[in-house]
């Protein structure tokens, strides 16, 4: 007889995961829309995560297109991040997470990137040029 070993509680009353989850956001390529693939890939998420989420958050709505199709902005990704943070990183409840993202009502750090900062920049000099030109 096979002795199968289950993960024992921890004092918090969770259980002990040998799975490892990832909790680091990966760079976000410069794209308007992501279809559910791609943003299960950057999030390291199971696609029918992402719709269960949609669900029970409700400030996760993507975007739907024809066929009901889901487009995620840069924002949703930002937001799967955070819940995927609270509750696989914090240990919180889905109902702790949901009131907590609730009681935050902010919207979620965007980390700046060297890339984004030097667009910025770009933009910026380009508006001047623009402006000298008008003068």
């Amino acid at each position: 007889m096979l002795d199968q070993q289950q993960p024992k509680p921890n004092q918090q009353g969770r259980r002990n995961s040998n799975k490892k989850i990832s909790l680091t956001l990966p760079q976000i390529p410069d794209k308007i829309y992501f279809t559910i693939g791609e943003v299960s890939k950057l999030c390291s998420l199971e696609p029918y995560v992402l719709r269960y989420w949609e669900q029970e958050f409700p400030q996760l709505s993507p975007a739907k297109r024809r066929g009901n199709r889901r487009y995620y902005k840069r924002e949703d990704i930002m937001l799967i991040h955070r819940i995927k943070n609270l509750l696989y990183g914090q240990g919180f409840t889905i109902e702790g997470a949901r009131t907590k993202l609730h009681n935050d009502k902010k919207t979620p750090e965007v980390t700046s990137t060297p890339q984004s900062i030097e667009f910025v920049k770009n933009i910026i000099a380009q508006l001047k040029e623009v402006l000298a030109e008008l003068e």
